[in-house]
């Protein structure tokens, strides 16, 4: 199969997206980064978490989405 660097960039997007939100979701509904923060002494830091864990959750499943539809697309 011949790949072209379009097919290419839409493959990195996909997994770009799809790490990305394994990652935050692990870290939004488990309580993960708490026990992690908690261990390292910043656990002042844990009030902030919900403002960045859920826009940043939001975007890649966003990046997750718009790879998906160029790929289908381009099929």
């Amino acid at each position: 199969m011949n790949r072209t660097p379009r097919s290419e960039k839409t493959d990195r997007l996909l997994s770009y997206g799809l790490i990305g939100t394994v990652i935050l979701a692990l870290c939004c509904f488990t309580p993960v980064l708490v026990i992690l923060l908690g261990a390292l002494g910043l656990s002042a830091m844990l009030g902030w978490l919900d403002l960045v864990l859920l826009p940043a959750l939001a975007g890649f499943i966003g990046l997750t989405l718009y790879a998906l539809w160029r790929r289908a697309r381009r099929t």
